[in-house]
């Protein structure tokens, strides 16, 4: 059994996607598997892949039926939920690059900590400066309401209002958080077997927050529920957007997720005042297009 199972979901980054095959080649003393899923991509991604990766496993998507159906793809072929060739399984976004030793490091810090089932490392952007994704809170309607508001922005040191990017802490603080990204994330086998694959619901965003809420529900062998680690000791380099700003859709399926989200974990107990807040807020954001979909 392997150690990590890599699964790379691509769509039109072809020299990014070179990139982070290339940095994965400089991963020392770690067993792993690479698995690109080619999402219909047009600029030759899965050709590059097949002459200059070999040993890489590709498939060729049919069709762009979104990340967590691409990732999904990945994952069964590598054997998950039931019969996985790999003690975790790791998403990684094509626009990364991962230095020597980053994934020994997560993988040994995953080894070391059998209650946590999902590790991220800190993810930092071509800029310098830190993807706020890499470690966020649930969007609770609260916790929404403060980022759509602006409160969060306004004030980012406060553990009220900055909780959805947890931005009053230090980003070289190790710390427990609800969600990491789904640009790179090592997910444990078994806490992935209890709570499933990605849900194929969502066709871009929040497939991630759902999939570490999912996780967090779930017992781990001692007993204790799953954790989510942030794990700064690792950098990953991360582009960002890479692909999703070349889609029209990236914006309306940010909103839609959003809905997604609040509908399958919040919506049920939410005092039906702030349901209306809520939904108003989203339709506010989303357009027609989300309106009907909310109906």
């Amino acid at each position: 059994m392997h150690d990590i199972a890599i699964i790379i979901l691509n769509y039109n980054t072809r020299e990014l996607l070179a990139d982070c095959l290339t940095s994965l080649r400089a991963q020392e003393s770690l067993d792993f598997v690479t698995c690109v899923v080619d999402n219909c991509s047009t600029d030759g991604s899965a050709e590059m892949v097949a002459t200059r990766f070999p040993k890489v496993m590709l498939i060729r998507s049919p069709d762009n039926g979104g990340f967590a159906a691409g990732n999904n793809q990945g994952l069964r072929a590598i054997g998950f939920p039931d019969a996985p060739q790999a003690r975790y399984a790791m998403l990684l976004n094509p626009d990364t690059v991962a230095p020597p030793g980053a994934l020994a490091g997560m993988l040994a810090y995953a080894d070391a900590n059998p209650d946590i089932g999902v590790v991220g490392p800190k993810l930092m952007l071509m800029d310098g400066t830190l993807d706020m994704a890499c470690r966020r809170s649930f969007p609770t309607p609260e916790v929404s309401f403060y980022r759509l508001t602006g409160l969060s922005k306004l004030f980012p040191r406060s553990r009220l209002f900055g909780r959805y990017n947890m931005t009053y802490l230090d980003i070289d603080q190790q710390t427990e958080v609800d969600s990491v990204v789904g640009a790179c994330m090592l997910v444990r086998e078994e806490a992935l077997r209890l709570a499933g694959l990605l849900d194929e619901q969502f066709f871009m965003y929040g497939e991630d927050l759902d999939w570490c809420l999912r996780v967090k529900q779930q017992r781990a062998p001692s007993g204790n529920a799953y954790g989510v680690m942030y794990y700064p000791s690792v950098t990953v380099q991360h582009v960002k957007r890479a692909a999703s700003r070349k889609s029209a859709k990236a914006q309306y399926e940010f909103d839609r997720s959003m809905w997604l989200f609040y509908r399958k974990h919040y919506q049920r107990s939410t005092f039906f005042v702030m349901d209306w807040i809520v939904k108003l807020g989203l339709a506010w954001r989303g357009g027609t297009k989300l309106m009907r979909e909310m109906r």
